[in-house]
């Protein structure tokens, strides 16, 4: 008997407080038509738990610790201590992120780590694997604090800009899911990416590859594709679209995955608020792309694209004719 069959015969009869209320056992048989499940309802590999959100933003929350000593975790912390502590802390990243990678493998196909049997040991070594990554995603995200420091005037000091700027919450996030997309472990990233996007409004997919002293001011709006490929000491302000321009289909009609189709910002570019740049084009090295800017083709190094004031004042006479219309 098929698995949801089963699942369906379990259930099939109504339990006690639903006797007598006619109106609450038809709702309970509509939804338990397979017509009505089939395409919402899912159960893991020798059913496996999900990964669990409430374990990974323990995770998050550890790593940011490890990260930031004295900024997350423990209020006080001590030099002599550290290495104790930090020891313990990695000790319980390891167990619990091998965990939710087991589960990300079983989540999305059996053939995860291509046997099953060998999943548990390769979940582990995945973990083991990111962790040895910990000392260059720190020296990336110091290099960010840095650019949001000396970027804003109206940061005080680096430490305001770790513990406020939705900068760098996203850049956390996305510096830790990036290696973790990296390591091929399924599903895990684009929840940590997410986390980050629901606190910050910055949604950055884990795919993006941004290089070292990046910054976004604001940051509320901000979109960043999978495939962006982003140089060092960017920046990016609210409202900014880093996206794909077409969506190419196969012979049957559905989307072709997996294809560069995001842009490139060489290094040094600067973005203004509400810019929107789509398709794989690239944008020279120390180009600025100014406010409102709509961009669908490579701009040569050292450009400078603003909206003119007659294309503003032409766009402002369509607007008002259009209403008196």
């Amino acid at each position: 008997m098929h698995t949801k069959d089963r699942f369906m015969k379990k259930i099939s009869f109504a339990p006690e407080e639903l006797q007598g209320m006619p109106e609450l056992e038809e709702v309970v048989d509509q939804l338990c038509a397979p017509e009505s499940y089939e395409s919402v309802y899912h159960q893991s590999l020798h059913g496996a738990p999900m990964p669990s959100a409430e374990a990974l933003a323990e995770i998050m929350e550890r790593l940011k610790a490890a990260l930031f000593p004295g900024y997350y975790g423990p209020a006080r912390v001590v030099l002599k201590s550290m290495r104790y502590h930090l020891s313990a802390n990695l000790d319980s990243i390891y167990r619990l992120l091998a965990e939710q990678i087991r589960r990300g493998g079983c989540f999305i196909c059996a053939e995860y780590a291509n046997d099953c049997t060998n999943c548990d040991l390769h979940s582990h070594d995945t973990a083991m694997r990111f962790l040895k990554r910990l000392p260059e995603i720190r020296r990336m995200l110091s290099t960010d604090v840095g650019a949001a420091f000396e970027g804003d005037p109206a940061a005080k000091s680096p430490g305001e800009t770790i513990f406020c700027y939705p900068s760098i919450t996203a850049m956390i996030h996305h510096r830790i899911a990036h290696e973790l997309y990296k390591l091929d472990v399924p599903i895990i990233p684009r929840i940590m990416s997410e986390m980050a996007h629901s606190k910050t409004g910055i949604d950055i997919h884990p795919g993006a590859t941004i290089g070292e002293d990046f910054f976004i001011d604001h940051g509320t709006g901000v979109v960043v594709g999978e495939t962006c490929i982003i140089g060092r000491s960017c920046r990016l302000y609210q409202g900014v679209t880093l996206g794909a321009l077409s969506f190419p289909k196969d012979a049957e009609g559905k989307l072709v995955k997996g294809i560069a189709r995001h842009p490139i910002l060489e290094d040094n570019v600067r973005v203004y608020a509400g810019a929107t740049v789509l398709g794989r084009v690239t944008i020279g090295s120390g180009s600025i792309i100014g406010g409102n800017v709509w961009v669908t083709h490579d701009v040569p190094p050292g450009s400078k694209l603003v909206l003119s004031r007659s294309s503003v004042a032409e766009s402002s006479e369509k607007m008002m004719g259009n209403g008196s219309k």
